[in-house]
């Protein structure tokens, strides 16, 4: 057998390996995109989630900080970035990154 046809198995055999993973990791189900929902990674929608899921979901958050969020949000439009959290009073780069992996914006 030659090498260019060795080398040429070898790349279809890793090709199709790389797109039957990615495929896999590309499909999804419906996501309830309803207000507060919590979408089915885990995220909390910045933009939608009410006061009582903030306090619920977010670790360090309580009733008092997840009214100034969506106080925030009212005064300011929706978040553009999950760091915008940290000008909302009271709530600081700790507390911020407890929650990182949990947020989202959309």
């Amino acid at each position: 057998m030659s090498k260019a046809f060795l080398s040429a198995v070898a790349f279809a055999l890793l090709t199709s390996v790389s797109l039957s993973g990615h495929a896999a990791a590309t499909q999804s189900e419906p996501v309830d995109t309803s207000p507060g929902a919590v979408i089915e990674t885990g995220a909390i929608n910045l933009n939608t989630a009410d006061a009582e899921t903030l306090t619920r979901e977010l670790t360090g958050i309580g009733a008092t900080k997840a009214r100034a969020i969506v106080q925030y949000r009212d005064a300011h439009g929706p978040f553009t970035s999950v760091d915008e959290l940290l000008e909302v009073k009271g709530i600081g780069a700790a507390t911020l990154e407890k929650n990182r992996g949990k947020l989202s914006l959309n």
